[in-house]
């Protein structure tokens, strides 16, 4: 996600500058072979099997429609799929008007379909809580029944009269979401109160502090049809807020190590709070998984004082992961701490004698995928080592057959980062629907990370990441592995030793439920030179914006692949660029996609496939490149398959500066394959979401509207750049709509 807040003291933000310092291959330096483009897409990739479970939308939110079509007999019972398409039925069509390019501030969607606002940041979620200011003078103790801020990836599961998970229902159900961040000038009378500056600056108001706690996180909402409209229930006894005071327990390698060992938790096993939930993913079994994306800016770290109590090991892993700094929102600096540590576990400096009598491993304890059962409000959630540490943003579920592993895709939200995939030892047995929790510890917890390596002949590989294999070894000089614990907590170094390929920020991940291929968001890259190309990051150019440049890739684009023979365990792959973001009016080697004026876009972000309508595709953005004529928005796709277009060469000029970089570029959608849908408030990102059972009700976020005003610290509500959803001089609040189509038709079809 890209925020123009989201940064340390220094105004920069790490997922915006990246912290690989390695000198991994782009594809030109990869050995190709020889297998022409011909003979590459006649292997066989093949389709996903006979059952695919929830093609997941990624960080920007997960469906919840779970078709499961195990061999019969079934080995339990299973809540009752949606209606499968009938054999031979036609191929989908968009029918919409497409919506324009726009810079107002609203929700703008096609002719035939209503948007109504649905849950707020600071809406009460419990009985007797009070109906939100939005002035910032909110009781802070009342935060933790409240809608979060920066709302972003999203699950609906639908729930029958039991309140049990029924994947088909179609007018109740529970709506997950992340709280991604915060817009601290809209939360507090005069935004945030700080004195000093630099590495003296500290925070003197406590309850600023506590809403900032409880405003992170993920909120459980109940939600309702009634006519033609939705709501959610205030009352709800499924409603609860995750946040960054929620106790959590670590499973997997890294659980009970000495490397998540605190103060708050001296055998390691558990720690407080989530936070910097972007994307976001599910599982079979009926639980949301909401993943850690920008942790590591939230911790202080003063290297000038710090680094010479940390072993040259330390020190390498917080330079790969970049903690070093006050801390982004300056938690740790709050005086007097409480008994609890509720400050000053977030500085992560050494402190105290041993490791538990201080926070220095408090970072280690954030940058992880956290499981949450939403049907048990109780429960405690748990987070799921063995998928690594990193900036996840989203844990993208794959296909899912009865007796196959199952497989979740992982990106790593930064520039020049990496694709990972986690492979459960443990095969699927749908008798684990409705498990909870418990089933997480069945298949979460053991099993093979991989990292991608994309190749310059279209095939790829999935390296593993495990202790003595692929040049993770004590001997790796860029970090000395110890343990596989080690491995996940520092997975960054791990992909480093093995050769992954840097990617262009790589974002949500998304599964097309009619045939197993991958889509993978590449929102944009300011560090690819024209030298740096390859193969499937394949532009480096200049888009001015208001005069002022704009170089690398600040458009992106989306890569697509397929697991060789249809088989998500495998360890090889096909791929294309499915498409390029790109200003209509750009030349024909960076409109690579030939997009019009109804289909233009920057900075792909969320994405995710409808269930209801298999082989619909709904693209988010989150830009700052192309806003000089549009608001971010969101596109509906038909996309092809991997293969479908042809191996190109194209020319990049930066400047004196050219080059040309051979890639794979798939089939020009045109309007009948991509088409705006939506376009969103001033400021906004679109991000997250999700659908109800039958498809006739789509949910999307709109993250951080009026975020210039913020960034520009302008306290005068007449002048806040966004003054959505309430109109008027009211502060801008991020909030879920929910959009329905007049007829009661499919959402876009």
């Amino acid at each position: 996600m890209t925020a123009n807040t989201r940064s340390d003291e220094s105004g920069i933000d790490l997922d915006d500058i990246g912290t690989n310092p390695t000198a991994n291959p782009s594809f030109s330096d990869l050995i190709a072979s020889r297998l022409s483009r011909r003979s590459l897409f006649g292997l066989g990739v093949g389709t996903a099997g006979t059952a695919l479970l929830q093609a997941c939308g990624g960080g920007g939110g997960g469906g919840t429609n779970f078709p499961i079509l195990p061999p019969a007999p079934a080995p339990a019972p299973a809540p009752a799929p949606a209606p499968a398409p009938a054999p031979g039925a036609a191929p989908l069509k968009l029918n919409f008007n497409a919506v324009a390019k726009s810079l107002d501030d609203v929700v703008s969607v096609p002719a035939g379909y209503t948007a109504s606002v649905l849950y707020r940041l600071g809406d009460p979620i419990a009985s007797g809580v009070a109906a939100y200011k939005n002035d910032g003078t909110d009781d802070a103790t009342t935060y933790d029944r409240r809608a979060g801020d920066h709302h972003d990836g999203m699950t609906f599961f639908g729930a029958n009269a039991s309140n049990k998970w029924d994947p088909a229902s179609a007018s109740r159900g529970l709506l997950v979401m992340n709280h991604e961040a915060i817009t601290p000038l809209f939360l507090h009378p005069a935004g945030q109160t700080i004195t000093g500056s630099g590495t003296a600056a500290v925070r003197t108001v406590a309850d600023e502090v506590l809403r900032e706690f409880y405003l992170h996180g993920v909120s459980v909402i109940e939600v309702n049809k009634t006519g033609n409209a939705w709501s959610y229930k205030q009352d709800s006894s499924l409603n609860r807020r995750v946040h960054t005071l929620t106790e959590m327990t670590f499973s997997g390698p890294a659980a009970k190590t000495d490397y998540l060992k605190t103060k708050y938790s001296t055998d390691g096993s558990k720690t407080r709070g989530t936070l910097n939930n972007c994307a976001n993913g599910t599982t079979p079994w009926g639980t949301y998984l909401t993943c850690e994306e920008n942790w590591a800016g939230y911790f202080r770290r003063i290297k000038a004082t710090d680094d010479a109590k940390r072993t040259a090991k330390e020190i390498a892993s917080f330079n790969r992961y970049g903690v070093a700094s006050n801390g982004r929102e300056l938690w740790a600096t709050v005086t007097p701490d409480t008994s609890d540590n509720l400050y000053g576990r977030w500085n992560t400096e050494v402190i105290g004698a041993t490791a538990i009598d201080d926070f220095r491993n408090g970072h280690n304890t954030y940058g992880w995928v956290v499981e949450i059962d939403p049907f048990t409000p109780a429960s405690t959630p748990k987070k799921r080592t063995a998928l690594g540490r990193f900036g996840h943003e989203g844990a993208c579920l794959g296909p899912v057959v009865v007796g196959k592993p199952l497989v979740w895709y992982m990106g790593d939200d930064s520039q020049n980062e990496y694709l990972y995939k986690f492979v459960s030892t443990k095969a699927w047995d749908a008798a684990d629907i409705g498990g909870g929790i418990a089933a997480g510890d069945k298949y979460m917890d053991d099993g093979k990370l991989y990292v991608a390596r994309f190749n310059a002949d279209g095939t790829g590989n999935w390296l593993e990441l495990k202790l003595g294999v692929n040049n993770i070894t004590s001997g790796y000089a860029g970090y000395a592995f110890a343990d596989a614990a080690d491995v996940v907590i520092n997975a960054r170094h791990a992909a480093d030793a093995a050769g992954a390929t840097k990617m262009d920020r790589p974002e949500w991940t998304a599964v097309n439920p009619k045939n197993g291929e991958v889509y993978l968001t590449l929102t944009n890259n300011s560090a690819r030179p024209v030298g740096g190309t390859d193969a499937a990051n394949p532009r480096s150019y200049n888009d001015p914006k208001n005069g002022a440049a704009q170089k690398g890739n600040p458009n992106g684009h989306i890569v697509r692949f397929a697991d060789a023979g249809g088989n998500p365990a495998a360890v090889t792959f096909t791929w294309d660029c499915y498409l390029f973001g790109a200003r209509s009016t750009a030349s024909a080697d960076v409109n690579l996609s030939a997009l019009g004026a109804d289909n233009d876009f920057s900075s792909p972000d969320g994405m995710w496939f409808s269930q209801a309508a298999p082989g619909l595709l709904w693209l988010q953005t989150d830009d700052g490149k192309y806003t000089d004529v549009t608001n971010c928005m969101m596109l509906a796709a038909l996309p092809g398959k991997v293969g479908d277009g042809a191996a190109k060469s194209i020319t990049n000029v930066d400047g004196s500066t050219t080059g040309t970089q051979a890639t794979f570029v798939g089939k020009a959608p045109g309007t009948e394959g991509l088409r705006r849908f939506l376009v969103g408030p001033k400021d906004c990102e679109i991000t997250g979401i999700a659908e109800s059972g039958d498809g006739r009700a789509l949910f999307v976020n709109i993250q951080h509207p009026g975020e210039t005003t913020a960034a520009a610290n302008i306290t005068d509500p007449t002048k806040f750049g966004s003054h959505w959803p309430e109109g008027g001089n009211a502060r801008p609040r991020s909030a879920t709509v929910v959009i329905t189509k007049n007829d009661g038709g499919l959402i876009g079809l």
